[in-house]
């Protein structure tokens, strides 16, 4: 998911952009699960995905028919039989503009939930990830960066952003394209945001 006002310039894929209802239908950490897992490791059914998470496969079944009634999830087609039922994401760019929902008060309490799962997400793949054993051509690779010294407007991190993705996109292989066998799945995180200022007198 983008926590973006715009995608950036030159991305091919159609865009998704998140409002008021789909956000109350995505915003659950069991849906959230569930999105993610089919978005990293491709389709799956619901009773592969209540194994991998140990919820029961009624409960998955129905937050996955939420997922697709909001369009972000949709049945594979031709793959598996009316009881075991395939689900795959929806190929498009999710767009959260947070402050289309300022104006909201209805919306707040998902925008809230929304926002602190996916902080909460982030960070545990983070933490998976250096907590795992690799060998040292992935450890080399990986990078776990922060600047703390940069001082923007608002303007200015908007364009940082808008380019950090663009780079992104660019670096992103065809999802028709034959993987190289030594790639492995990468996740790569941008988080750049303002801070209070908390200095002395």
């Amino acid at each position: 998911m983008i926590d973006s006002p715009e995608p950036p310039a030159g991305s091919d894929r159609p865009v998704r952009v998140i409002d008021a209802r789909s956000l109350r239908g995505l915003a659950h950490p069991l849906r959230m699960r569930l999105l993610d897992l089919l978005k990293l490791d491709g389709p799956a059914t619901s009773a592969g995905l209540s194994e991998r998470l140990g919820e029961k496969t009624g409960t998955v079944s129905w937050h996955l028919r939420l997922l697709a009634e909001h369009g972000f999830i949709e049945e594979e087609t031709g793959r598996g039989t009316r009881r075991e039922r395939w689900w795959r994401v929806v190929a498009s760019r999710t767009v959260l503009n947070t402050a289309d929902f300022r104006e909201d008060p209805g919306s707040r309490g998902a925008l809230s939930l929304y926002l602190d799962e996916l902080v909460r997400r982030n960070f545990r793949r983070v933490a998976d990830s250096v907590g795992e054993e690799w060998d040292d051509r992935w450890r080399g690779a990986r990078s776990v960066s922060e600047w703390t010294e940069m001082r923007m407007t608002p303007d200015q991190l908007h364009a940082l952003n808008e380019e950090l993705t663009a780079v992104v996109e660019r670096h992103a292989p065809d999802p028709d394209a034959e993987p190289d066998p030594e790639a492995l799945p990468v996740v790569v995180q941008i988080q750049s945001f303002p801070r209070k200022g908390r200095g002395g007198e």
